[in-house]
């Protein structure tokens, strides 16, 4: 059948959340839309319909896509390597985050000191 779920089960997660996220894509893009047909006066029928009507029809795209076998298959495939990372720890990141942080300051000191120090030479070389 064509709205099966492939692989029951195995990257539900990787699924799952791939097709929250493009629903909630195709609901805040059916939304513009409503809001363009409302501005339009088009009626009541024809401006919540087209919107409802689109995004159902992209709905069921959505969740053949997310069950399609090459697509499910990769999403399993990621899902499964996801679970094979070894994540650092809050501390680690904390410290690389610092260092990251001060290393950007004290490299934008150090460019704003040298194009500081290229306009003083200018300015006294062009006077």
């Amino acid at each position: 059948m064509v709205f099966d779920v492939y692989k029951r089960g195995q990257g539900k997660y990787t699924r799952l959340c791939s097709a929250f996220g493009s629903a909630l894509v195709v609901g805040l893009g059916c939304y513009q839309l409503y809001k363009k047909l409302d501005a339009w006066d088009l009626g009541l029928w024809t401006k919540t319909m087209v919107p409802a009507g689109l995004f159902v029809a992209l709905g069921l795209l959505i969740f053949w896509l997310v069950n399609k076998q090459t697509i499910a298959d990769f999403m399993i495939a990621a899902e499964s390597e996801m679970k094979k990372v070894s994540w650092s720890s809050r501390k680690e990141i904390i410290v690389s985050t610092f260092v990251v942080i001060v290393l950007v300051i004290l490299l934008a000191m150090f460019l704003g000191f040298t194009d500081l120090g290229f306009q003083i030479f200018f300015e006294w070389l062009l006077s």
